[in-house]
C-alpha cells in the first residue's frame, strides 16, 4: 500500500477479464479474473497524512520510535449501511465517484486489502472493484478464503526445488527497477537474519519456455541439510508480497544456480 499520485494506474487485463466473466461466469473465466486481480494495483481514494513518530515496543521489551504514515480511506456503503473499500482500476473509473475527486490515490493490491480486513477489529466488510461501473464485490469471507488459497499455492510452489534440463531454454535476468520487490526482500532478509546456516541469498527473474511471465528466483547458499525448512521459511515470509508473481527457489550448490548468479551481488549476506 502506498500513496502514489504520479504514476498512472491502468488495469486493461483485469477490466477485460471482468467483462468476460460477467458475460459468461464459467469457472475458467472466474479464475482468470481472480488471477488478474492478484496481479493488479488498484486505486482507493483517501487522505494521506504526513508521517508521525509512534512509540513501539521491540522484541527486547524496549521502546523505539518509528515513523508511520496515517491513511484515512474514503469508504462506500451498501443499502445495509455496511462499509466497503472502493477499488478502482484506473482514474477514469475513480472520477465516476464525485466524492473521490480531490482525494489522494492510495495504491492497493489484493494482499493490502486482505491484510487490513484480516484484523479482527476491522469493521469494513470487503472491497468492491469499480463500484460505479462494471462492479465486482469481494466480501471479507471471500477475501480471506482467496488469500489462504493464494498463500498455500505460493508455499507449495516455493518448496519445489527447480530442476532444469540441459537442453531447455531458460531466461534469467534482473528484476525491473521500477517494480523491485522491496517489501518482499525486507521480509526475507528479516527471516534469514534469524538463521545461522545461510551465507547468502540472490534474487533473479526466471522464465521457462512455457511460462507466460517470469517468476522470482531466490538462490540460497547455506550449510547443512535443512533445505526444506529454509525454503518453507522464505516462502512463508515472501508470500504476502509477491504481487501476482510466483516464487521459485534453488540451492546455490546446483550448477545452474551458480551460473545464474555469476557476477551478481547477493541481496543478503550473513555478514550483513
Amino acid at each position: 500500500m502506498k500513496d502514489n499520485n504520479k504514476n498512472v494506474v491502468t488495469n486493461p487485463e483485469l477490466v477485460e477479464a471482468i467483462e468476460i466473466m460477467q458475460e459468461d461466469g464459467c469457472d475458467e473465466n472466474v479464475n482468470h479474473m481472480i488471477d488478474c486481480l492478484m496481479a493488479a494495483k488498484l486505486i482507493t481514494p483517501g487522505r494521506v497524512e504526513k508521517p508521525r513518530n509512534v512509540a513501539k515496543t521491540n522484541k527486547e521489551g524496549g521502546t523505539v520510535m518509528q515513523q508511520e504514515t496515517q491513511v484515512q480511506f474514503q469508504l462506500i456503503e451498501n443499502g445495509n449501511k455496511e462499509k466497503f473499500f472502493p477499488a478502482f482500476t484506473d482514474d477514469e473509473e475513480k472520477m465516476k465517484w464525485e466524492v473521490a475527486k480531490g482525494k489522494d490515490n492510495v495504491i492497493m493490491t489484493f494482499d493490502d486489502f486482505a491484510q487490513i480486513l484480516s484484523d479482527p477489529n476491522c469493521e469494513i466488510k470487503g472491497f468492491v472493484i469499480n463500484p460505479f461501473g462494471r462492479s465486482v464485490a469481494f466480501p471479507k469471507p471471500m477475501v480471506m478464503s482467496l488469500k489462504q488459497q493464494k498463500d498455500q499455492r505460493a508455499q507449495a510452489q516455493g518448496l519445489q526445488q527447480q530442476t532444469i534440463p540441459n537442453d531447455e531454454n531458460v531466461q534469467i535476468g534482473d528484476p525491473d527497477p521500477d517494480e523491485y520487490p522491496i517489501d518482499m526482500m525486507a521480509a526475507i532478509i528479516n527471516y534469514l537474519n534469524e538463521r545461522d546456516d545461510v551465507h547468502a541469498a540472490y534474487l533473479r527473474m526466471f522464465q521457462r519456455e512455457n511460462d507466460e511471465k517470469p517468476s522470482y528466483l531466490v538462490i540460497v547458499d547455506f550449510d547443512g541439510d535443512k533445505l526444506e525448512e529454509i525454503f518453507k521459511g522464505i516462502s512463508t515470509h515472501a508470500s504476502p508480497h509477491l504481487s501476482g508473481y510466483q516464487l521459485s527457489m534453488m540451492p546455490y550448490s546446483v550448477p545452474f544456480a551458480k551460473k545464474a548468479v555469476d557476477g551478481v551481488e547477493p541481496f543478503f549476506t550473513s555478514e550483513g
